[in-house]
Formats: C-alpha cells, structure tokens, sequence
C-alpha cells in the first residue's frame, strides 16, 4: 500500500509552481504519493532543488522566470523531452534526484544532452500530489474538454527543419499580420515540451485564441501515442473556433524527422485538414532538404521562410533550389502580404472544403 503524507497549503505556497502546472487547481493537492516509481507523464511532482544546472530559472505559472536557488520547492510535471539542441529525457524519477528537463517544468531522466549544454538542475523529488483520495494529479485531468476538429476553419501549418529555424517567429509574425488584416487568428503549438516562450509570443500577436499542447492535458507529446496528439490538436481547433477564429497558424514542434512530427504529417486526417504548410530553415540547404521530405510525405510547401529568409542571397539560393518563394517575417506581419498568402491557399484547396472568405484589408489602429 502506497504511503501517503499529508502537505499543508502553506507549503505549497511557498513552492513555486511551474508554467506546465498553469490550469491545476492548487487546492486539489492535498497529499504526498512516495510511489515515484510507477509516476507518468504529466503526473505533478513536488521537489527541492538539489543543484543549479543548466537551467538557472523556472518559468512560473504566472507567466515569469524566476530565479532558482538551492533549497528551492519546486512543483514541476514527470515528462519526457525532445531537443536536440538541449536535452533528450524520459519520464522517469529517481527518489536519489532527478533532472529539469525544460524551464517551463518538465521532470524526469536526462538521456543524452547537446555538447554546449551543462548538466541539468537537479531536483530531489519529495513526492507526487494527490488527491484526498490518494489519487495522483495528473495534467490530463485540467484538459479543455475534447473536442471534434471544426469544420469552416482554414488551418495553416507551420513545421521546420530544426529547433531555432524559425517556426515560432513565423506563427506569430502570420498571426500578427492576419490580424492586423482583420481576421480573428488562433495560434497554436500542437507539439512540442511545455514552456512559456512560444506561448507568450503568441499571446503578443493579438491573436484571439492562444492554446499549447499542455491545454489539451500534455505536458510533453514526444513519445505521447499520435492518437492522442491528434486528438489534441483536434481540441485546440475546436475551441478555437468556438472562441470565433476563422483562421489557425499552428506550429509542429522541432524538425520533419521528430518521430511526432512526421507521424502527425504522414496523417490524412492532419495532413489533408491544412490548408497549407509553410516550411522554416535555417539555410538554403535544409529549405531544399525539408520541402523535399514534405514532398515525400504529399505535402506541396506553400512557402519558405526562417532563418535563411534573413539572407537575400540564401533566400535566391534556396527559391532556386525548391521552387517555392521564400517570405521575411516583415512580409509575414504585413497585413497585405498575409491576406495575399491565404488567398492563394484558399484558391489552392479542393473545392469541396469550405474555407473562410478572403476580406477586404483593413488594419487596425
């Protein structure tokens, strides 16, 4: 029988909650679990910081980074994650000390990390909350409720070579210039690790609907069954549209060779829904590498933007090398430009799927 302790709400008041715990109700947890072995992705852990790592700070639920400092109560979600640039790790506790896996509060075991990296911060886990009835918390329980995917929305994909090759700055820059033309926008993250970074960029759009992933009870989706992924994404859409979006930017996580990612884009049910894709790359070679593995897949890239749209000369070079045009993010911001991309993709759609009429441009003061 699993033991289980007590905790008081001063104590977890003092803890700081990280930004993947954000739709808990606090009060809900009312115990202590030792039971770390048989934890899962997503369970809500209460630790102490054991040792400064990589990650100097936590990124709150309140949508801050603070500090970290030894001693440290920390509530944070058993999960895996998926960087290549940063760290790869399971969703696995050692009661001796286990791994922060990401800022924005993901726990588990660190399996292999990039060379640039330090050694994670170190958290001594002194249990998983319960309820009073000595149920573990788990993320899945906050969820928005599911949902079928909607029908009416036009939905464009963002996916990209790599971590850092710009698939967040165009989501929010086509999110911003959307807008700006006078549609309601949502801007969703549909994979990837927990964390405030993308999500506050979104929010700074002035998109209508913001959502991640961790709204559909994920605190991670790297090694999460695709069903339940996809069933995710179909929520986010959903409640989206019930919020009144005509139109969603949604960004796939990582590069088109993350198992997640390229299962998501093999998917009919995913891959036919978008409108389009628009690709990021860092350069001109992996904008050729990528829309050919989109191409692989069925997926004809509506354009090419990133990193290498920053360059004119790695912009000519990867037009050249795949035939698609390549858009800056100013011209993604513009509320013209942004207009004209979804017309093309409206136009471009099959005939039977209904699409969101393309509006007269207005910018908002």
């Amino acid at each position: 029988m699993t033991a289980l302790t007590p905790i008081t709400p001063e104590v977890l008041a003092r803890a700081k909650w990280a930004f993947s715990t954000r739709r808990v109700r606090r009060k809900d947890a009312v115990r202590l679990s030792e039971n770390l072995a048989e934890a899962t992705s997503g369970d809500l852990v209460l630790g102490r910081v054991e040792r400064i790592g990589s990650h100097k700070k936590i990124q709150l639920a309140e949508g801050r980074a603070s500090e970290l400092y030894v001693g440290d109560l920390v509530v944070l979600a058993c999960g895996d994650r998926y960087a290549p640039d940063q760290f790869e790790g399971l969703a696995e506790l050692d009661p001796e000390g286990a791994d922060m896996l990401a800022g924005g509060g993901v726990l588990g075991r660190m399996r292999h990390r990039h060379a640039r990296m330090s050694a994670p911060t170190r958290v001594v886990p002194l249990g998983l909350l319960t309820h009073g009835s000595g149920k573990v918390i788990n993320l899945a329980s906050y969820a928005l409720h599911e949902a079928e995917r909607p029908q009416g929305m036009t939905v464009i994909g963002v996916v990209g070579a790599s971590m850092n090759s710009g698939k967040t700055t165009a989501v929010a820059r086509l999110a911003h210039g959307l807008s700006r033309a006078g549609y309601e926008v949502a801007a969703i993250k549909a994979t990837g690790t927990g964390a405030f970074g993308d999500f506050n960029a979104f929010v700074d759009t002035g998109a209508a609907y913001v959502a991640d992933f961790t709204d559909a009870g994920m605190v991670s989706t790297y090694r999460q069954p695709l069903a339940r992924i996809e069933a995710g994404l179909d929520t986010l859409l959903a409640h989206a549209a019930r919020h009144g979006c005509e139109v969603a930017v949604v960004e796939l996580a990582d590069g088109v060779f993350q198992k997640e990612t390229a299962d998501l884009l093999k998917q009919p049910h995913v891959r036919d829904s978008f409108a389009g894709v628009v690709f990021a790359a860092p350069d001109a070679l992996a904008a050729a590498g990528g829309c050919a593995a989109l191409r692989g897949m069925g997926i004809e890239p509506a354009a090419v933007t990133g990193m290498v749209s920053c360059s004119p000369l790695g912009a000519a070079e990867a037009e050249t090398a795949t035939g698609v045009s390549v858009v800056t993010r100013d011209e993604l911001a513009d509320p013209a430009q942004a207009n004209a991309l979804l017309g093309r993709l409206v136009e471009g759609r099959d005939a039977t799927q209904p699409a969101v009429a393309i509006s007269e441009v207005g910018v908002a003061a």
